[in-house]
């Protein structure tokens, strides 16, 4: 099998570290990459000789991003209800009809091409592992549809029918389609049940049906996500602790209790930021730090999606985390590649090692601080694979 040297790196950024921040820097080193797995990890000069040798000259290089929480099949324009919001509007878990309507007029070639340039636009960005959410559709031929396109592209798939209640719909008679007929037909489809549980908005769902929608979901044979805790404090958080979720997403409010909870929870279920959310709704920022010092796992993720935060770009998410959330740059880091794994329960990405998925990111800069430094620059040159 081939193998290749990626050398003359100023700082690898290996994330597996045991250093006082975690991220195990290597300073002019070098590793190979053999069958898409890390097969070597050294110092430059003690190299071992490899089929072909690919130079950085001087960039640094890390762990691509592991972006845990996407909508990135729909169809539609929503950059109105953005302006609306930029002069004052609320946000209120609503305004998904357009999305849904042009989601179920496309067809699946208008869909995949769409997903593709999704895609790529975040893979230029670093995002090397992606999850793919349904939820634009609300019907059971159109969830299916959305779900079996994202599986042509990525294994972490997963199934939010319960994203909101549709307009002029009997929340009984959704909640049973939702929780059987669509669960049937896209369960072959979904790795992943997802809900969003937020008594706040009239449009999502309450604990007792967030329960409902997670169990049938884990009877199925498909594994717990949450949407908590975004619009005001709720029972997101503790359900998903509760049921041992993967993840809770969102998690901008948060009482004591919530905090006690996650960090209690912490082996199981992974607390995930989505800070360009905040910033596309005029929304306050988590209390990240509050959460970090209890000991909690922590996630940064991009939630694009067309209607509150139309951005894959996970550098940018590190330096909202950075600026807004009061995270360490490299807590920052560590958030969108262990802890984005984390939240996927995924033990082969996230991290620079030897036998890991060569999923690696090339800096156009010297060190990892420039992902911080240099606000909205296209710094990732380049990823493997």
């Amino acid at each position: 099998m081939a193998s290749t040297l990626i050398t003359s790196m100023s700082q690898l950024v290996t994330c597996d570290g045991t250093d006082d921040d975690g991220l195990g820097i290597r300073p002019d080193a070098a590793l190979i990459v053999e069958d898409e797995r890390i097969a070597w990890i050294g110092a430059r000069s003690a190299a071992p000789a490899a089929d072909t040798q690919v130079d950085v000259d001087g960039r640094c290089v890390l762990p691509a991003f592991v972006d845990s929480h996407t909508h990135l099949i729909f169809a539609g324009d929503r950059s109105a209800e953005f302006t609306a919001r930029m002069s004052g509007q609320a946000y209120d878990g609503g305004g998904i009809d357009v999305t849904v309507a042009a989601t179920r007029e496309a067809s699946d070639d208008e869909l995949r091409e769409l997903l593709q340039l999704r895609l790529t636009r975040a893979r230029v960005q670093g995002s090397a592992t992606i999850e793919i959410k349904s939820g634009y559709g609300l019907d059971i031929d159109t969830e299916a549809r959305m779900l079996r396109l994202a599986r042509e592209v990525t294994d972490e798939t997963t199934f939010l029918g319960a994203h909101v209640v549709p307009a002029n719909t009997d929340r009984r008679d959704y909640l049973d389609e939702v929780t059987g007929p669509m669960l049937a037909a896209c369960a072959p489809h979904a790795r992943w049940v997802d809900v969003f549980c937020e008594p706040n908005s009239p449009h999502a769902f309450t604990e007792d049906e967030s329960r409902e929608v997670l169990q049938a979901g884990r009877a199925a044979g498909l594994d717990l996500r949450v949407h908590g805790n975004q619009l005001g404090y709720g029972p997101g958080v503790q359900l998903a602790c509760e049921l041992g979720a993967a993840s809770v997403d969102h998690c901008t409010y948060l009482s004591q209790r919530d905090i006690d909870a996650l960090a209690d929870c912490k082996d199981q279920t992974t607390a995930t930021f989505l800070p360009g959310v905040e910033f596309s709704t005029h929304e306050p920022y988590p209390d990240a730090r509050r959460l970090i010092d209890a000991g909690a796992s922590v996630a940064l993720a991009s939630d694009c999606n067309p209607g509150t935060c139309y951005s894959s770009a996970m550098p940018f998410m590190i330096q909202l985390a950075v600026r807004e959330l009061k995270m360490t740059i490299a807590e920052a880091v560590l958030a969108a590649t262990v802890g984005g794994a984390r939240a996927l329960r995924r033990d082969d990405i996230g991290r620079i090692a030897v036998g890991r998925r060569a999923h690696v990111a090339v800096l156009d800069a010297p060190s990892i601080e420039h992902l911080a430094y240099q606000i909205g620059m296209p710094l990732v040159s380049g990823l493997t694979p």
